[in-house]
C-alpha cells in the first residue's frame, strides 16, 4: 500500500512513517520543516496554508494520512490566525483527496470534548461545539464538520482519530514543542520546580506513542480494505492520570524528589479527560498495551539517550503571562 502522509516530520508522523515502512508499505511524507530524528523515508518541505494547496509533486497513493497542524493551545490562544491556518490546511488536503479520490485518516484531539466535567467517560458522541475551550479545539472541530461534509457531498471515505496526549520516542525537540512529559523529564533532569496549571486533580488520559501508532496503522488498513470507513474514534490508554501521579512517576525513574507547585489553569485549557475507547477496541480490533508506570521509564529513558534534540531549550518555559492573566479573570 502507498501512504501519504503530512506532518511527517513530527513525532507521531515520524513514528507512523516508521511503523508502515516496517510493515511493508511505501511512505511519502510532506512537512513544512526538515526531520530531525531520521532520514528513512521519503518526504516534501511543503507549506499547507499557501494557496492553492497540495501541488502535483507527490507520488499515487492509496490513502492519505493528515496529521499536520499548529498544535500548540496556548500560541493559538496569542495568535488565533493558526487555528484559521489549521482549518486551511484540512481544505487544501481535502481537496487533494477529492480530486485523487483518496481515502483520509485525521488526526482530531480530545479538546474538542471541551473542559466541562458532564461525563465520566468521553464518548465520541458527546463533542460539541458549544462547549469550545480555545481557537485550537475550535479549529479541530471545524475540519472534523469539513471531512463530514465533504463525506456527505463528495463520497469521501475517512477515519478520523481523537488523539490524548501522546508521548514516547521522537516528543523531545522542545523548542518546537512543548509537551508536558519531555518538559517535566528536561526540567528535572535540571534540578528545576515543576508548575502545574490547574490544580493536584488534574487528570488526563495519557498515550504512549506506539499504542497510538498501532491503532493509526490498523486505521489505514482498515480504510483502504474498506473493512471501517466514515468514523469517529477516540484512540487513547483509556484510564486517568493526574499530572502529579506523571511528574511523580517521572523524578522516581530519576531518582530525585520533585518540586511540585500549582497554579489556576490557563485559557483553553482541558482539565479533566478519561477517554471511552471502546469503538477502537470493536472496529480495529485495537487495544492499548502500555499504562503510564510502563511508558514513562521508556519515554525517560530516550529523553536520556537522546539529549541533542533538547539542547536549544532553555528550559524555563511557562506559558505568557497574558494567557495567564486571561485565564483568572
Amino acid at each position: 500500500m502507498r501512504v501519504l502522509i503530512t506532518g511527517s516530520s513530527g513525532q507521531i508522523g515520524t513514528n507512523l512513517a516508521l511503523r508502515l515502512q516496517n510493515d511493508g508499505h511505501e511512505v511519502f511524507g510532506v512537512d513544512k520543516r526538515l526531520n530531525a530524528w531520521t532520514e528513512d523515508f521519503r518526504y516534501l518541505l511543503q507549506d499547507l496554508t499557501f494557496p492553492g494547496g497540495l501541488g502535483d509533486d507527490y507520488p499515487p497513493a492509496d490513502v492519505m494520512v493528515h496529521l499536520a497542524a499548529h498544535a500548540k493551545v496556548h500560541e493559538l490562544v496569542r495568535e488565533p490566525r493558526r487555528a484559521l491556518e489549521n482549518a486551511i490546511m484540512t481544505f487544501n488536503v481535502l481537496e487533494y483527496c477529492r480530486a485523487n479520490r483518496l481515502p483520509l485518516i485525521f488526526s482530531s484531539t480530545r479538546e474538542v470534548y471541551g473542559d466541562v466535567h458532564r461525563f465520566e467517560e468521553y464518548g465520541e458522541a458527546t463533542a460539541d461545539f458549544a462547549f469550545t475551550e480555545s481557537p485550537y479545539s475550535a479549529s479541530k472541530i471545524a475540519s472534523e464538520a469539513l471531512i463530514y461534509s465533504y463525506a456527505r457531498c463528495y463520497g469521501l471515505r475517512y477515519l478520523v482519530f481523537r488523539f490524548s496526549n501522546v508521548y514516547g520516542r521522537y516528543d523531545n525537540d522542545l523548542s518546537r514543542m512543548v509537551r508536558v512529559i519531555p518538559l517535566f523529564t528536561h526540567r528535572l533532569l535540571h534540578g528545576k520546580p515543576i508548575t502545574i496549571y490547574g490544580g493536584s486533580d488534574k487528570m488526563l488520559d495519557f498515550t504512549y506513542i506506539d499504542d497510538c501508532v498501532d491503532g493509526l496503522a490498523r486505521g489505514v488498513e482498515a480504510l483502504a480494505a474498506e473493512t471501517v470507513v466514515n468514523e469517529t474514534i477516540n484512540l487513547a490508554y483509556g484510564q486517568g492520570n493526574t499530572l502529579v501521579r506523571a511528574a511523580e512517576l517521572i523524578a522516581a525513574e530519576l531518582a530525585i524528589e520533585p518540586q511540585i507547585g500549582f497554579t489556576p489553569s490557563l485559557l483553553g485549557e482541558v482539565t479533566h479527560y478519561v477517554a471511552d475507547i471502546r469503538k477502537a477496541r470493536d472496529l480495529l480490533g485495537w487495544e492499548p498495551r502500555v499504562p503510564l508506570d510502563d511508558g514513562v521509564p521508556r519515554a525517560v529513558a530516550w529523553f536520556r539517550e537522546h539529549p541533542e534534540h533538547a539542547a536549544d531549550f532553555v528550559g524555563d518555559w511557562v506559558p505568557q503571562e497574558t494567557d495567564f492573566k486571561l485565564a483568572v479573570s
